[in-house]
């Protein structure tokens, strides 16, 4: 007996399923996050406003509130304004009750009209998409019952779980909790895997927090975003048009002193600076605190301690959980030469927030910076200081 206008096996319902979810994360990260949120990219009227039906029948997502929401936490990113840092929350609450919490700031009406700017304010969005959000997963139901007969319930049901599931919850919650990190952004963001296919290269987060407006979120050769595949295929098509990527970081061997094109590389990539850094500091930093251990004069297991400095060198000591606020003091305070990595660190990170300073003034500190980071007698420091005048 037939219960739907199609009948499908066992697998080939699997298929469709994937399929439908597919094409709505691909609709998040291409027209929520990329387009609306970053402008990294313009779609074509036609592209634009079939991703907004479709969110708007598979998910009922309002584009104003997700945008102020997305642009809150990079803004906010890991304090108590976050709408979502599990560094706040715990990975429990975000992962598993990220969407509680994004109806709960999307409520807030002081974050939609501070963060909200730019997005669709059209008669459709205005009188339909906006005002009956929830009309069109209702409409979706009886469209995949009437399709597929009572199966339709369980692919409606995996269709509203799909993006709670992998954006509230995968990638605003793991995405800041575990990974690897290819850039020091101040923020605790990660990069879940090098590679994905279940939510469009959205896995890339820490590259992304490192280059917000960029429409392509990979950055190294063995890392693959989907969702750039999808964009560039539109762009072919004449369906997008894509305004910003990441630049490309380029070296001179041959410069010995800093100079303007240095300083702007380096502000440009500032958080690729910084991890490298960090990782250039992370053998120095794992023989002292071996050597504080020798000499019992750290009080702190040398895995906490090691994570805490680790940690310090490629974030904000304010923007690190209190336990590891503390553990770096210590070790800061027991080590002449963990404190002095600090200390160049921070001075390093304080450049490019100079504002009042002008071009010639940041030069000059970026000089002075490279000639105390020689003569500091820490080898790895010395080493990164030459790298770092290569900068072009």
């Amino acid at each position: 007996m037939e219960l739907g206008l199609i009948n499908l096996s066992w697998w080939a319902s699997v298929l469709v399923i994937l399929g439908l979810t597919h094409v709505t994360i691909a609709a998040v990260t291409i027209f929520l996050h990329r387009h609306q949120a970053h402008r990294a990219l313009d779609l074509h009227p036609v592209a634009s406003h079939f991703f907004r039906f479709w969110l708007w029948l598979t998910t009922g997502l309002v584009t104003r509130e997700w945008v102020a929401i997305h642009r809150k936490h990079h803004a906010k990113c890991e304090t108590r304004e976050d709408p979502h840092s599990p560094q706040i929350y715990g990975i429990n609450k975000v992962l598993f009750e990220g969407t509680e919490l994004y109806r709960k700031e999307a409520k807030e009406t002081a974050t939609l009209e501070r963060y909200g700017h730019g997005t669709p304010d059209d008669g459709l969005e205005r009188h339909l998409y906006a005002k009956y959000s929830r009309l069109g997963v209702s409409l979706l139901l009886v469209i995949d019952l009437l399709l597929f007969g009572p199966i339709g319930l369980t692919f409606w049901a995996v269709q509203m779980l799909w993006v709670p599931f992998f954006a509230a919850g995968v990638i605003n919650g793991i995405g800041h909790y575990w990974g690897y990190r290819n850039f020091a952004p101040s923020d605790a963001s990660q990069n879940i895997v090098p590679w994905g296919l279940l939510i469009c290269g959205e896995e890339l987060h820490n590259n992304h927090h490192a280059y917000a407006t960029s429409a392509k979120l990979s950055s190294q050769w063995w890392e693959f975003d989907l969702g750039w595949l999808y964009i560039r295929t539109l762009e072919t098509l004449g369906l997008a048009r894509v305004r910003r990527v990441a630049p490309k970081i380029r070296f001179d061997p041959t410069k010995r002193r800093c100079d303007a094109e240095t300083l702007r590389a380096v502000i440009t990539h500032r958080y690729q600076v910084l991890a490298t850094f960090a990782r250039c500091l992370k053998q120095t930093a794992l023989e002292e605190i071996r050597g504080l251990q020798a000499r019992a004069t750290l009080g702190l297991r040398e895995s906490r301690a090691l994570q805490a400095v680790q940690h310090g060198l490629q974030r904000d000591a304010e923007n690190l959980p209190e336990p590891e606020r503390v553990a770096l003091q210590r070790a800061l305070q027991a080590s002449t030469v963990l404190h002095t990595a600090y200390s160049m660190r921070q001075e390093l990170a304080a450049l490019w927030s100079r504002s009042t300073a002008s071009k010639e003034q940041l030069v000059n500190q970026l000089e002075v910076w490279c000639q105390r980071a020689e003569e500091s007698g820490i080898f790895a420091l010395q080493e990164f200081s030459r790298k770092l005048r290569c900068y072009d």
